[in-house]
C-alpha cells in the first residue's frame, strides 16, 4: 500500500468501529465527512496532543479487525487521520502482530496450534487432514480461513484450536453481519473443526476454568483455592470467600507497610527472572517524577504456559484486588492489564469484573472510601511473543511496534509513557493476597529460604492429567509428575518452555526452586513442565523451537534477527540430512548461540539457544 495519506475511503462498518472507540471526529481534518468554514488548520495542542492520542492505535486496529476481520487501506488511513499518526508508522504496527491482516480474508479465522504441547498430542495429523479437506493454510474455504498458530495457551487440552469470527459486538445497532464470536475447540478433531468453522455458535462448550486444575478443591491450595469453588462472575461470592480482606489490610498498613510486608515475605517474580517484587515496588515508589504506572503482564506466550489464563478465567477479582494493592503501594493511580489476544474468555471475564468493581466502589476515584483513586484498563495484545518482554509491552501500549527497549533506564525510572512503572505478571500479583491475609512470616514459612511460597506449574504433554498444579517451592520434579501421571516410557522433560532446558529421566529429583534448577543446569522459568515420551521425535521438537524463535524475533537487533535464522537452517540440515554432517552444524550453532546470548537486546535472543543446547549436551539428541 502507499505509505502516505491516500484518500482511500473506509467502509461504513470500519468507520463505525473506529468512531465507537474514539468518538465522532471533531473536524474534517480528522476524518469528518466535510471541512466546514471553522475547520481552519491550526495546532490546538501541538506535538504533546498528538502523542496523547497515539496510545489508541492498537485499540483502533483491534476495533477494525474485530468488526471486519482485516484492516483495509481505507480503514488504516481513517485511523491515521483520527489519531494524527503517519501511515507508514501505523502500517508498521499493523503488520507487526500475527492476529492482524492487511490483506482481505474471511470474517472467520481458525487458528490451529502447532506448537510443542499440541505437536506432542497430534496436531500434525489434524493439520494434514485440514489441508486435505480445505487446502493449505491461508486458503479460504467453508466461509473461513485456517492458519497454523503458535501456542494458544490451551496446552492442557491439546491439540487445540481457536476460531475468531469478526462482527459487531452484541448490543451494537443491528447489522447484516453476524455478531463477533470466539469458539475454542480443544481437544481438536478435524470433524469438530469443520463443524465449528461452518457454524461457530454450535461449537463445543468450553469447560469451566477448574477443569484445568486437577487439584481443584484441595484445602491446601493457596493461589488456586477459589478456582472452581467461587463463581468468577460474582463479586459477592468472591468477597464471601475472603475477597478484599487483603486490600483492607493494605490500607491499614499504608504504602510503605505493604512494601515492607512483600519484602519480608521474600516474594520474587514468577515470570522467570525471579527479581524481588518488593525491591521493584520500592524503587518505583521512591521515584520523584509522576505519574506512576502499574502494568500487569498477562501476555503469557511462552509455549506450554497457561497458568495466568486459568487464574484470570477462574478468579478474575483476585487479580483486580492484587493490582489495586500494588498500585497503592507504588503510588500509581492507573493500571493496565496487557492481555494476550488469544484469550477471549479471560478478556470477557476481566471486563465484567472491572465493571462490577467500579460499580461497587472498589475501583475509581475513592476506593473503599479511603481517598485513594485507582482504575485499571485492559489493553489486548495481538499475537506477538516478544510483547511478554516488559519494555516491549510499553511500546505496544504506546502505539509503537512491540520492540524491546535498551536498558538502562529501567522501567522503575522510565517506563510506560516515560514515567516510573512497575511490571509484574499475573501469578506474581496474586501472591500478594496471601502475604497480606496471613502475614509475611506465615507466607515465608512455606517453601525454601530463597524461594518462598507456592508455585504454579503448567504440566502438559504425555501425562494422564495435564493442567495447572500448585506446589510449595522445594517439591521435586518427581513428585509433580506423580500427581500428573507420567508416561511409562519417559524420554525427557522440558522445563521453562521454549526458552528453557531439558532434563533426563534420571534427573527427576531436581528441586523445583529457582536456585535448585539453576544448580542442576536448567531453569524453572515461568513454570512450564512439558513431558515427552519416546514416541516424540526430539529433532523435530528442536526444529519447532527454532522455527518459533525465528518467527517471534522482532528483528530489531542483528544477533537475534540473523542468529535465529541460522539456528533454524542448521537444524533443518541435520533433520533433513542435507548437510555435510551434524558435527559441523552443531559447532556452528554453538558459535551462533553464544553470540545471541551475549549480544541480543532482550531475553528472546539470549535464550533462543537454551533448549537446543540442553538437548545436545544432556540428551545426546544427535548421536
Amino acid at each position: 500500500m502507499d505509505l502516505k495519506y491516500t484518500g482511500a475511503v473506509p467502509s461504513d462498518a470500519e468507520r463505525d468501529a473506529v468512531d465507537t472507540l474514539l468518538g465522532p471526529p471533531p473536524s474534517g481534518w480528522e476524518g469528518g465527512d466535510e471541512r466546514t468554514a471553522g475547520d481552519l488548520r491550526w495546532a490546538t495542542g501541538g506535538a504533546s496532543a498528538v502523542r496523547d492520542r497515539r496510545d489508541q492505535l492498537l485499540p483502533a486496529l483491534h476495533a477494525v479487525n474485530d468488526r471486519v476481520g482485516w484492516i483495509s487501506e481505507g480503514a488504516l488511513d481513517y485511523i491515521c487521520r483520527r489519531l494524527t499518526v503517519a501511515p507508514a508508522e501505523a502500517y508498521g504496527v499493523a503488520t507487526f502482530y500475527a492476529m492482524f491482516s492487511v490483506r482481505p480474508r474471511p470474517a472467520k479465522v481458525l487458528h490451529v496450534c502447532t506448537d510443542l504441547a499440541c505437536a506432542a498430542r497430534g496436531s500434525a495429523s489434524v493439520c494434514a487432514d485440514l489441508t486435505e479437506r480445505l487446502g493449505p493454510p491461508g486458503t479460504p474455504a467453508e466461509g473461513a480461513v485456517w492458519q497454523e498458530s503458535p501456542c494458544l495457551g490451551l496446552c492442557e487440552r491439546a491439540p487445540a484450536a481457536l476460531l475468531l469470527r469478526a462482527g459487531p459486538e452484541s448490543g451494537q445497532p443491528s447489522s447484516q453481519d453476524a455478531p463477533r464470536l470466539s469458539a475454542v475447540v480443544a481437544p481438536a478433531t478435524p470433524a469438530d473443526l469443520l463443524a465449528t468453522a461452518r457454524t461457530p455458535e454450535a461449537g463445543p462448550p468450553e469447560p469451566p476454568a477448574a477443569a484445568a486444575v486437577p487439584q481443584a478443591g484441595d484445602p491446601d491450595l493457596v493461589l488456586l483455592r477459589r478456582v472452581g469453588s467461587v463463581d468468577p462472575a460474582s463479586l459477592d461470592d468472591y468477597r464471601a470467600n475472603g475477597g478484599y480482606s487483603a486490600l483492607r489490610r493494605a490500607f491499614s498498613l499504608g504504602p510503605a507497610g505493604v512494601i515492607r510486608e512483600v519484602l519480608d515475605a521474600g516474594l520474587v517474580g514468577r515470570g522467570g527472572a525471579a527479581f524481588p517484587t518488593g525491591r521493584k515496588w520500592q524503587a518505583t515508589a521512591q521515584q520523584a517524577g509522576g505519574p506512576h504506572y502499574l502494568v500487569c503482564n498477562a501476555d503469557e506466550s511462552e509455549p506450554g504456559t497457561f497458568k495466568d489464563r486459568v487464574l484470570m478465567e477462574g478468579d478474575p477479582y483476585a487479580l483486580i484486588e492484587a493490582m489495586t494493592i500494588a498500585g497503592y503501594a507504588i503510588g500509581a493511580h492507573q493500571g493496565f492489564i496487557y492481555l494476550r489476544g488469544e484469550y477471549p474468555r479471560a478478556y470477557g471475564r476481566l471486563g465484567h469484573a472491572l465493571t462490577s468493581a467500579r460499580t461497587r466502589g472498589l475501583l475509581g476515584p475513592d476506593v473503599l472510601g479511603q481517598g485513594y483513586a485507582f482504575d485499571i484498563e485492559i489493553r489486548r495484545g495481538a499475537g506477538a511473543y516478544i510483547c511478554g518482554e516488559e519494555t516491549a509491552i510499553f511500546n505496544s501500549i504506546e502505539g509503537q511496534r512491540g520492540e524491546p527497549r535498551s536498558k538502562p533506564p529501567f522501567p522503575v525510572e522510565k517506563g510506560l509513557f516515560g514515567r516510573p512503572t512497575a511490571v509484574n505478571n499475573v501469578e506474581t500479583l496474586v501472591n500478594v493476597l496471601p502475604i497480606l491475609e496471613r502475614g509475611a512470616a506465615a507466607y515465608a514459612a512455606t517453601g525454601t529460604g530463597t524461594s518462598t511460597g507456592t508455585k504454579l506449574f503448567c504440566v502438559s504433554g504425555q501425562v494422564a492429567r495435564p493442567g495447572v498444579y500448585e506446589l510449595p517451592f522445594g517439591a521435586n520434579l518427581r513428585e509433580l509428575l506423580e500427581l500428573a501421571g507420567p508416561p511409562e516410557r519417559l524420554r525427557a522433560v522440558l522445563l521453562g518452555g521454549a526458552a528453557g532446558g531439558f532434563v533426563r529421566p534420571d534427573e527427576l529429583d531436581v528441586p523445583l526452586t529457582f536456585e535448585g534448577t539453576r544448580a542442576a543446569g536448567t531453569t524453572l522459568g515461568s513454570g512450564v513442565v512439558m513431558v515427552l515420551d519416546d514416541s516424540v521425535e526430539l529433532p523435530r521438537v528442536l526444529l519447532r523451537i527454532a522455527e518459533f524463535f525465528r518467527d517471534e524475533s522482532c528483528g530489531q537487533c542483528v544477533p537475534c534477527r540473523v542468529g535465529t535464522v541460522r539456528q533454524e537452517e542448521a537444524l533443518h540440515r541435520i533433520v533433513d540430512r542435507t548437510g555435510a554432517g551434524a558435527a559441523e552444524d552443531i559447532a556452528l550453532m554453538r558459535e551462533v548461540g553464544q553470540a545471541m546470548r551475549d549480544a541480543s537486546i532482550c531475553g528472546l535472543g539470549q535464550t533462543a539457544w537454551n533448549a537446543v543446547e540442553s538437548a545436545i549436551d544432556r540428551l545426546g539428541v544427535y548421536k
